[in-house]
């Protein structure tokens, strides 16, 4: 009998080693399983680290170039507007000379009066007045070609022509139909004066002698 037992008292070490095996099996997958998850924590960590880096990466490039470019821009920007600025300031100090100059001339135009002139030193006055006239047209005509070559073409400053509404003369001088009356007039004056005077004291003789 007890011959017989024996394969039976075998037969539950080997359950109980299984046992033990089945444990320590469960054991180490349990393990694994945790070391797998840590690796995927560990995964996704470095994977999230991956795309901060390349989104730092990213965002550096796009400041480098977006540096490189308004650098160049601004720079060029600012080489042009102080060209511009240079030429506005230089043709905002033409104009004020122009303005002074023509300024300084139309108050010698205007000056000039016909009527006050010493009959006696007509032909002095009216030279005089004369050299007037030429030395305006001289600085106007001087003044707006100036203006003409340094203006673009939306720029230009739109005086009149010079020979607008003039006659040229055989001395050179221009004048209108309206000038050349006064300055006859102012001729010919002195001479209707004196032809009334005698005209006046012609005719009180001869009333006289009668």
């Amino acid at each position: 009998m007890p011959e017989r037992l024996r394969p039976i008292e075998q037969m539950l070490e080997l359950n109980e080693d299984d046992g033990a095996s089945t444990e320590h099996l469960d054991s180490q997958v349990q393990k694994a399983q945790e070391q797998l998850l840590h690796l995927k924590r560990q995964q996704e960590q470095i994977e999230k680290q991956k795309r901060e880096l390349e989104e730092l990466s990213r965002r550096q490039e796009e400041l480098e170039r977006g540096r490189a470019e308004m650098t160049d821009r601004l720079t060029r920007s600012l080489v042009v507007l102080e060209r511009e600025a240079y030429e506005a300031q230089t043709k905002m100090e033409q104009l004020r000379t122009t303005r002074e100059s023509f300024g300084q001339h139309l108050e010698l135009l205007e000056a000039i009066d016909p009527r006050t002139w010493n009959p006696t030193d007509l032909n002095k006055e009216l030279s005089r007045a004369l050299s007037v006239v030429d030395d305006a047209r001289t600085e106007y005509s001087q003044q707006r070609s100036r203006l003409e070559a340094t203006a673009d073409e939306h720029e230009k400053v739109p005086l009149p022509e010079t020979g607008s509404g003039y006659e040229s003369s055989g001395g050179g001088s221009e004048h209108s139909f309206a000038q050349w009356l006064q300055i006859g007039f102012a001729v010919t004056l002195p001479l209707i004066i004196f032809g009334v005077i005698a005209l006046i004291v012609l005719l009180y003789m001869n009333g006289g002698s009668r």
